[in-house]
């Protein structure tokens, strides 16, 4: 088994923290399954977007859920202690949620570019089971890589230290306690976060450079803004995505660098899924419009 060393402060500072991540996981499980549950249940929000965003809030609660319910355990119980397991299966779904997060928001890029650059032709390319093929592939190929990484950290050898000095078993930080010679895993860890987050963030950028000149065009200021509004929600949610995640895997290690690890971590695993559907929500009136819709539907009935 390992141990998990965690955050390190007083007994009133621990239960604030657990309380306060309580809270945060409550509402990001909430506000994604509400998003899961509109898009399934509205007709109106049976498109490609939505239904990408109901599997980036599939993703969302997938990675949150793998660390956060382990962390609330350690700080009230103060057993810091997870079996191998536990800890190769928090390793995969941390990779899967990752990965699975980088193809959704790059397929999702590609939508809002096809639907502002190539009106005239969305519906005959973001046909039903293209979109699904592509959030398909975003799942294979994320749960693939994350199946590879346990099984090559699965056979490592650790024989001196078993303390994990984050709060959950992060691929980096268990490679980091084995004893086996890992430079060669390090070199592939680096080569495969620049080809899976490096290379979808550029086609990102790429693809909005196109639907930035595209709206560039339109002459009327009201079908600039219009365009432009159908693309917000899903900028802010790549801005806050690999923001935390570049700082946390491009920066070089250092003695003083763990607390800001698992500080960057934190953002990563509990903040921005938290964050994600509330940025939908809040901008997006078909999502409040489904909400309304709903509520109406209740009101009738009742």
């Amino acid at each position: 088994e390992f141990t998990i060393v965690a955050f390190s402060m007083s007994s009133s500072g621990q239960l604030e923290l657990s309380l306060g991540i309580l809270i945060i996981y409550l509402i990001t499980v909430l506000g994604n399954l509400t998003i899961i549950f509109l898009v399934c249940l509205i007709p109106k929000l049976h498109t490609p977007m939505y239904f990408f965003l109901s599997n980036l809030a599939v993703v969302d609660v997938t990675s949150t859920s793998t660390c956060v319910p382990k962390l609330l355990f350690i700080t009230l119980t103060r057993d810091h202690r997870i079996s191998f397991s536990c800890c190769m299966t928090q390793l995969f779904f941390f990779v899967l949620g990752g990965d699975a997060e980088v193809f959704m928001l790059t397929s999702m890029a590609y939508d809002r570019y096809v639907a502002i650059c190539k009106p005239l032709q969305y519906h005959t390319i973001m046909r039903k089971n293209m979109y699904i093929a592509m959030a398909a592939s975003c799942w294979l190929l994320g749960a693939l890589n994350s199946l590879l990484h346990m099984l090559l950290t699965s056979v490592l050898e650790f024989c001196h230290s078993h303390a994990i000095n984050n709060f959950f078993c992060d691929l980096k930080s268990v490679i980091v306690l084995s004893t086996t010679n890992t430079e060669s895993r390090k070199v592939f860890m680096f080569c495969e976060v620049f080809v899976i987050i490096f290379v979808p963030f550029i086609l990102i950028i790429i693809s909005y450079i196109f639907i930035f000149s595209t709206i560039l065009k339109i002459r009327s200021s009201a079908g600039r803004m219009k365009a432009f509004s159908s693309c917000t929600s899903h900028l802010i949610t790549v801005i806050l995505f690999y923001g935390p995640l570049m700082f946390l895997y491009m920066k070089t290690d250092s003695e003083d660098s763990k607390e800001q690890d698992m500080l960057l971590s934190i953002i990563y695993l509990v903040v921005v899924p938290m964050l994600n559907p509330l940025v939908y929500s809040l901008r997006n009136k078909e999502v409040w419009g489904a909400v309304v819709m709903l509520t109406n539907q209740k009101l009738l009935r009742l």
